[in-house]
């Protein structure tokens, strides 16, 4: 039989006892007969996943379990463990490969200490071969701190801070990968404050670290960068908190937040992201007026061109892409509208038409925005708020499961009826038509004709 064997990660969280979904196999010889076999006992798809490192990959769907099967990364099972990043992850378990691997079945194999790293929660690096190995390595550090709660030694950081920089040498969509992990862990915090303190956040987000020491109003308590933490601080709080703001209207929310969007997170774990990056326009527009008054004009249209950099740098997908430039244009919206309260229908939809198609994501975000923000009139400023972003989020759950209000006439019906010509003027009426429709203003096709011989005099 084939010799075998678990590493990695699966063996790491098979000790931790957390959930093993990715296992991780090596062996001594070629492993496209074993992954045929492994997917046959499982029913399971197998495929090629390089044919460079020769690796193959069975998705067990069923069993909740993706298997990757290499080759020995060198000679034997320790010169393979030894080329490996982390100590924690330098531990192997040997299998048979005749049924599916018994994960906790065979005598453990750690020859560089991980098991007793993992039980004192340190992250120690196997020298300054394992980052020169693979460049990504470093952020796996700030990645693994987040989703296991450990800390690196004092020579793991310096070789960190060293190796920083070329992180930035990795593909854009590794990079991403690992973002992506870190910031929907549970210690997403001790997680960047890691990278922060390490220079890799400077490395992969640039736009995020430059908001550091940019000092704001008299309504803010902290610089951008800590105000920013605390956004994010108060995103994951809202997460638990649905209940108690919105009532009646939380479960249906909840359901929205639970929606896939891209890269497997959901709508709310990417609303995260958008906690992360709404302000990152702030230091390019920052103003001191006459009588010392600060300012970040446009702040919102700036952040939005630079999220669409981000994310083609990160080479993630439109689809992700546009919802956080939508977030990051229109996280001020809400709070401008509540100094013109009471409002309308007309008022609430011209909200909705605007800041569609993150009406409901937005109304959220600019929740926990208000709430990281507690400078001067902080508590009267915040209980407004909430009051308006819970008229909204009712307005914009019904937006979104019914969408924009359907018109009692088309375009072709005003050509007839009231005489317009095709071209701009009638899509004017269009717009008018639809915004009085919503306000329950007209229901009938004669209303809709007309109100349009109204507007046309």
């Amino acid at each position: 039989m084939t010799d075998a064997w678990i590493v990695g990660g699966a063996v790491r969280d098979e000790l931790l006892g957390r959930p093993v979904r990715d296992v991780d196999l090596a062996l001594a010889d070629d492993p496209e007969p074993a992954a045929r076999a492994l997917a046959a006992h499982l029913r399971a798809p197998v495929f090629r996943l390089s044919e460079a490192f020769g690796a193959w990959r069975v998705v067990d769907d069923a069993g909740g379990r993706v298997w990757d099967l290499s080759p020995l990364q060198g000679e034997t099972i320790e010169e393979d463990l030894g080329r490996r990043d982390f100590t924690v992850n330098a531990m192997a378990r040997p299998v048979e490969l005749s049924a599916a691997p018994n994960l906790s079945g065979g005598q453990l194999l750690d020859p560089l200490g991980g098991r007793a790293d993992l039980e004192a929660g340190t992250l120690r690096v196997l020298g300054p071969g394992a980052y020169e190995g693979d460049s990504l390595r470093p952020l796996r550090l700030a990645r693994f701190a987040s989703e296991l709660g450990f800390a690196p030694d004092a020579e793991t950081e310096r070789l960190t801070r060293v190796a920083a920089p070329r992180v930035v040498e990795a593909a854009g969509e590794r990079i991403f990968a690992e973002l992506r992990r870190l910031v929907i862990a549970d210690g997403v915090l001790d997680g960047l404050a890691l990278a922060d303190r390490l220079g890799l956040l400077r490395a992969v987000l640039p736009e995020l670290a430059d908001l550091h020491e940019v000092e704001q109003s008299q309504y803010h308590h902290l610089d951008v960068y800590g105000h920013t933490l605390e956004v994010l601080v108060a995103q994951i709080d809202l997460e638990g908190r649905l209940d108690e703001l919105f009532g009646a209207d939380a479960a249906r929310l909840r359901a929205v937040l639970a929606q896939p969007l891209a890269h497997e997170l959901t709508r709310g774990q990417a609303l995260r992201f958008g906690a992360l990056l709404h302000d990152v326009g702030k230091p390019a527009t920052r103003a001191v007026r006459p009588g010392g008054r600060i300012t970040f004009m446009r702040h919102d249209s700036v952040g939005e061109r630079m999220v669409r950099d981000v994310c083609r740098r990160l080479r993630t997908s439109a689809r992700f892409s546009r919802f956080l430039e939508a977030l990051t244009r229109h996280h001020l919206v809400l709070g401008f509208l509540v100094h013109e309260r009471p409002l309308g229908r007309r008022d609430v939809y011209r909200y909705l038409m605007r800041t569609a198609p993150v009406e409901v994501e937005v109304t959220l975000l600019s929740c926990a925005d208000r709430l990281a923000t507690r400078g001067r009139k902080a508590d009267e400023a915040t209980a407004a708020h909430l009051a308006l972003a819970r008229e909204l989020m009712s307005a914009a759950l019904d937006w979104r499961e019914h969408g924009p209000p359907r018109l009692p006439v088309r375009g072709d019906d005003l050509v007839r009826e009231v005489g317009v010509e095709p071209g701009p003027e009638l899509g004017s009426l269009l717009a008018e038509l639809a915004e009085a429709t919503y306000a329950g203003e007209v229901a009938t096709p004669e209303q809709a004709f007309e109100l349009a011989r109204r507007l046309r005099q």
